[in-house]
């Protein structure tokens, strides 16, 4: 079992890296113009290619920071950790960074808040082991959690690329991961951010604030004219004011695409 795991991961890894990169011009001049050196990465799920801007950064690995909600809500799902999106975490009566977690919340909730505290209990209800081995079988990023089960993907060890987001992102959607196929629709479901006539949005934002500068991160996926399109941006942010560029830029790079 073990070597045919260590084999599927290896093909899926070269699967990524087989994957031809075109630069956009049209994504750069929206970078440029907003005077932000980041990266925006575009892959049409079942394609050879990704599109994008600044192709050194997308292939480096940052903090997933809550990024990494998406597959804490997967792990913790398949580990029986919870039983489903909507079981409530209870609020422990203390300050939190935001005025939104400080109330009882299950995960639909708590992802669409991006409520640390939540998915730091999840991680720890899951345990170390349990999450290394379910990090590993992921395949996501670089597997590495170190010893502090409720802080790795946010000081790290844990640290993923944006072309490896649009790669986890795309097996999530087509439900190739090694998860029950109804929990992969359960977490797709609750990613859902708008929708409009003939297209679907999902994604997840986050922000890597341990090192320095930090990260800005929107990943997610469109669903549209009946192709499934998933996508990771990324940029330097130190400052909450930047917050509001991650998204912006974000559906801009989709807009100079076609999309949208």
């Amino acid at each position: 079992m073990m070597r045919w795991l260590c084999a599927a991961l290896l093909w899926m890894g070269g699967q990524a890296s087989a994957l031809e990169w075109l630069d956009k011009p049209a994504v750069a001049k929206v970078f440029e113009d907003a005077g932000v050196h980041g990266t925006f990465v575009l892959h049409e799920v079942g394609s050879e290619q990704l599109l994008g801007y600044n192709r050194q950064r997308a292939e480096t690995r940052y903090l997933p920071a809550s990024t990494f909600k998406i597959p804490n809500t997967l792990i913790g799902l398949s580990t029986g950790a919870v039983s489903s999106v909507d079981e409530v975490f209870p609020y422990d009566g203390q300050p939190k960074f935001l005025n939104t977690w400080e109330h009882d919340m299950g995960l639909r909730e708590a992802l669409k808040v991006s409520n640390v505290a939540v998915y730091q209990e999840l991680a720890r209800r899951v345990g170390l082991s349990k999450m290394r081995s379910q990090v590993t079988a992921l395949d996501y990023g670089n597997a590495e959690i170190g010893e502090q089960v409720d802080q790795f993907w946010l000081k790290g060890p844990l640290a993923i690329s944006a072309v490896e987001q649009t790669q986890f992102l795309a097996r999530l959607v087509q439900g190739q991961l090694p998860i029950a196929e109804d929990i992969q629709v359960s977490v797709r479901e609750i990613c859902l951010l708008e929708e409009e006539d003939g297209w679907r949005l999902y994604g997840k934002t986050g922000w890597g604030t341990a090192l320095k500068p930090g990260t800005g991160w929107w990943v997610g996926w469109l669903e549209q004219g009946g192709r499934v399109y998933s996508f990771a941006l990324n940029m330097p942010m130190n400052d909450v004011q930047d917050a509001g560029k991650r998204v912006e830029l974000g559906k801009a790079s989709l807009k100079a695409l076609g999309l949208l």
